[in-house]
């Protein structure tokens, strides 16, 4: 098929000789979407700066997340009681069981509220600072944020609290959209996935950890809960120490700042070498192109055609990662324990042991997501995730039928009739099922949504696409925690995993259709596949990538 130019159809561009000097550097560039870029490897300072960037962002993330959850009796408690003082000395007016559950509400969903704010806005951050002055600039407003929510206990203010968690979440989304970008740009080609998948396995430390300092055994006791939910500082401190040794992204410097010498410092750094010659060619080819370009404007995603299909991709995987149901499975994962025979407090534990399992599987995603590929992981994740909530979900309504008295009836094609069969091992099921839920969720759908929007896009339009879909998983979140819990409250709560399966069909359908692999590709050669002029063509590409990659 002839090739076409990719930039010929762009406002802006009169004069015929500079149109043809452009479409003859695009063509060529097309041919080069197949070449394989230079395996390097891992250095002591890249480690550093990831390192240096997940603690005080992605783990913060993950923590504040979870921190709120083990101790959640007790809070509800300290809410009662900063009423009742309030009301006098010697007052016994109390907060009614319904004004206790909206503040226990707003307190969780504000997180998430906090967090669309916050991640809608990243992408201007990360422009005006850079990537690595945005996350620094980030931990003042968190530092007030942990202030408030340590000082609500001793100053009997459940408000302190609230707004505490607002701030803290949209600190936590200006960290979600900046943290995967930081962690993108510092990483050589061959090792972009390794370091995205961090972000999500720091997110998982973050909640692993939360839970764990949460225990009524650790700090989740009516005098230490305020201390777990101050110890925020520590990761922060941490992080203020170290990133500042880090240099910026060498692609904000180049690109955006237009310092070609820092760019060359800032790699020499990371790669611990001074044959940074490769990246330093693609960066200046990419800055090129970004030249001969208009100006990028936020609403230039929308209205550009060539924009919209990565956007359409992020957006998705985002929505996949929340409406796969997981932050429901971690919900419904104590009671599902329970059914099987674990005392509460052994529930609680079995919990946190699922949580165990997320982390190691996250781990071990990361030396798979630049062998394996993204795409491969996502397939094969997002089908295992509908695969066990379909198993979980049916477990859970026999379960239910079984608790209510009824039991189960086996007939097999009229030859064999049995009835009366109480099944012991299904609870038992549920929880395998969980597991299995939990390992498909690490394998790929959990970790690449974050970073892949950041390599699917070219540096101009990237912080924005960021932010968009940022703000959608934020979003997502919420109405997730919103929906789940009324759901599970009705009386159809044993089917409240089956709109869940249905939507794990539609987005296993996209992935396979419209997601291309994107391993061992540089950003310049990712960026001209959604510049094909013909989408059965490029279509036709995702597939044969599939095909052939490794």
């Amino acid at each position: 098929m002839e090739k076409q130019p990719l930039l010929g159809f762009r406002r802006g561009i009169h004069n015929s000789e500079n149109t043809e000097e452009k479409q003859t550097l695009i063509t060529g560039a097309h041919d080069a979407d197949v070449t394989v870029a230079t395996e390097r490897h891992y250095t002591k300072n890249l480690a550093f700066a990831i390192a240096a960037c997940v603690c005080g962002s992605s783990f913060m993330l993950g923590y504040n997340t979870g921190v709120v959850n083990t101790p959640a009796t007790i809070i509800k408690d300290f809410y009662n009681a900063s009423y009742n003082k309030r009301q006098g000395t010697n007052s016994s007016k109390y907060l009614s069981t319904i004004s206790i559950s909206v503040l226990w509400a707003t307190t969780v969903s504000v997180f998430a509220l906090g967090g669309m704010i916050g991640g809608l806005s990243a992408g201007y951050w990360c422009n005006k600072y850079g990537r690595k002055g945005a996350l620094l600039r980030n931990n003042l407003l968190h530092l007030i944020s942990a202030a408030l929510m340590y000082y609500s206990n001793f100053l009997n203010s459940y408000e302190m609290l609230i707004a505490g968690r607002l701030l803290v979440g949209i600190c936590a989304g200006i960290n979600s959209g900046a943290a995967p970008l930081y962690l993108m740009e510092i990483a050589p080609t061959s090792l972009r996935g390794f370091a995205g998948v961090f972000n999500q396995l720091a997110i998982n430390i973050g909640i692993l950890v939360s839970q764990i300092l949460g225990l009524d055994s650790v700090m989740g006791t009516k005098d230490l809960w305020p201390y777990d939910l101050g110890a925020t500082v520590v990761p922060i401190v941490i992080m203020l120490c170290s990133l500042p040794w880090c240099p910026e992204s060498p692609r904000f410097l180049m690109l955006t700042a237009m310092d070609e010498n820092k760019a060359e410092k800032a790699l020499i750094w990371l790669r611990e070498t001074e044959d940074v010659g490769e990246d330093m060619d693609e960066m200046k080819r990419e800055a090129e192109t970004q030249r001969m370009m208009p100006e990028f404007a936020f609403m230039d995603l929308f209205r550009n055609k060539f924009f919209r299909e990565p956007l359409t991709i992020s957006v998705v995987l985002q929505l996949t990662q929340q409406f796969s149901g997981i932050n429901a499975v971690i919900y419904y994962s104590t009671e599902i324990f329970k059914t099987a025979g674990l005392s509460a407090h052994w529930a609680e534990y079995a919990t946190i042991a699922t949580g165990g399992v997320n982390v190691v599987m996250t781990l071990v995603s990361a030396f798979l997501m630049d062998r394996v590929g993204r795409r491969t992981l996502l397939l094969v994740g997002v089908g295992g995730l509908l695969i066990f909530s379909a198993i979980l979900a049916l477990s859970l309504i026999l379960i239910k039928r079984m608790q209510s008295g009824l039991t189960l009836k086996l007939d097999i094609y009229g030859l064999f009739k049995i009835t009366d069969i109480r099944v012991v091992w299904l609870p038992y099921l549920a929880i395998v099922s969980v597991i299995c839920y939990i390992i498909a969720f690490a394998s790929g759908p959990g970790s690449i949504p974050w970073f892949m929007v950041a390599e699917i896009f070219s540096q101009g339009p990237r912080s924005a696409a960021v932010s968009v879909s940022t703000m959608v998983n934020w979003f997502s979140n919420f109405t997730v925690g919103l929906v789940f819990p009324l759901l599970n409250e009705l009386a159809i709560h044993q089917y409240s995993f089956l709109p869940f399966v249905a939507l794990l069909i539609i987005f296993l359908n996209f992935i396979y259709r419209r997601v291309p692999e994107t391993k061992g590709k540089t950003f310049e050669q990712i960026s001209l596949l959604f510049r094909r002029p013909d989408m059965m063509v490029y279509e036709s590409i995702i597939q044969q990538d599939s095909i052939n990659t490794p």
